[in-house]
């Protein structure tokens, strides 16, 4: 079941077509992965499902009816551009975000304590918003962004800011929120996170939808149906990478007959990261 429908989406601002008739389905329950280049779109269909814009032509459905205030009011929204108070204290500043997702101050608190024990920041809540570096402020909009449990929650590039221990942090974290339950969009460049991430994906460019799935299928789909085996044989160890297409169905056997060990068998698929440039430069990764 989507939990988010985009259906036929077109906004322009003047002449600038920031989106030209994208249709989307976003399943519940998984994380989706909203990919393209710069000016793309993504930022565009991200405030449409916010509400925040409003689109020419189509409309946007939340769990099958048309969206609503009441419906963007269960979104936590983690936008590029952060968007705190930076003379107010740290826990003043989540207190206050918190209060505005509906949270109650008991709860608000008690919740915004946990989460700061989680991420080992309980010294910041005094602090004022300013004396906080890049990094330390992305947690806290983070946090701000999840604390009232959302049942949907979109991140417009989470690891922007972050050094790797703490990127993994919050990539764990997202991982823990999906397997309690939460849908996430996740609005990324970073396609390593994207195949370690997402179960599905969506990829604008110029302002259409090029290509929409489940991240294995696409990585199959654009594959070279290309296998690697490793065989041991009276020479020793080996690894062969072969076309499925040549050596036919039945590549295995064709191994065995001859007297080798197969250790490992596996389909080589292509990186994410080679398929988004393929699909919008229109050129092989690498290709000049």
């Amino acid at each position: 079941m989507a939990i988010i429908e985009c259906r036929d989406i077109c906004k322009s601002f003047g002449e600038k077509v920031a989106l030209d008739h994208v249709s989307v389905d976003i399943p519940e329950g998984g994380i989706f992965g909203l990919l393209g280049p710069n000016g793309a779109g993504k930022t565009t269909l991200i405030r449409i499902i916010n509400r925040i814009t409003i689109p020419n032509s189509g409309e946007v459905l939340f769990r099958g009816k048309p969206i609503t205030q009441e419906d963007v009011e269960k979104i936590g929204y983690m936008p590029e551009e952060r968007g705190l108070y930076r003379k107010m204290k740290v826990g003043e500043q989540a207190m206050y975000l918190a209060q505005l997702k509906g949270m109650s101050a008991g709860a608000a608190r008690a919740a915004l304590k946990e989460w700061f024990v989680r991420f080992g920041i309980e010294d910041w809540w005094g602090k004022k918003v300013e004396e906080l570096s890049k990094g330390m402020a992305q947690k806290l909009q983070f946090i701000t962004t999840v604390v009232h449990k959302p049942s949907l929650m979109i991140l417009d590039e989470p690891f922007s800011g972050f050094d790797p221990v703490n990127a993994d942090i919050i990539r764990k974290e997202i991982l823990r929120l999906k397997e309690e339950g939460a849908t996430i969009i996740l609005s990324t460049h970073n396609m390593e996170s994207v195949e370690e991430l997402c179960d599905e994906i969506a990829l604008i460019n110029k302002s259409k939808l090029v290509i929409t799935g489940a991240v294995d299928s696409i990585r199959r789909e654009y594959g070279n149906n290309n296998i690697e085996i490793e065989y041991t044989d009276a020479d020793g160890r080996h690894s062969e990478v072969i076309s499925r297409d040549k050596a036919g169905n039945d590549v295995l056997k064709t191994f065995i007959d001859k007297g080798v060990t197969i250790n490992s068998y596996k389909e080589l698929m292509p990186r994410m990261n080679d398929i988004f440039i393929k699909l919008v430069t229109g050129e092989e990764a690498g290709e000049k």
